[in-house]
């Protein structure tokens, strides 16, 4: 699957957020977990790519449902400002 620059930018972002569940990327891209760590590997520098990976297997990230509080049934935080184009909209 051929990724435009702006989707590729958008699941990045999407797997930097502690909240985003790797399932919310693969439905919305189909991607799977895999495929987005291999994204991930080859779009980020060596060290962001591993400290991205410590993160998500910390246990601070909750990038599996199956870790996350049942209670929560969204992507995003309420607050999270609208996010357009890779910058954060003015309000």
């Amino acid at each position: 699957m051929e990724l435009s620059e702006r989707q590729t930018d958008r699941i990045i972002e999407m797997a930097w957020e502690d909240r985003t569940p790797f399932e919310a990327i693969d439905f919305q891209f189909g991607l799977a977990e895999k495929e987005v760590i291999t994204l991930m590997r080859k779009e980020l520098k060596t060290s962001s790519f591993k400290r991205w990976r410590k993160r998500v297997n910390s246990g601070v990230s909750k990038k599996h449902l199956k870790k996350r509080n049942p209670e929560i049934t969204r992507f995003k935080c309420s607050r999270q400002k609208a996010i357009s184009g890779n910058r954060i909209s003015k309000r």
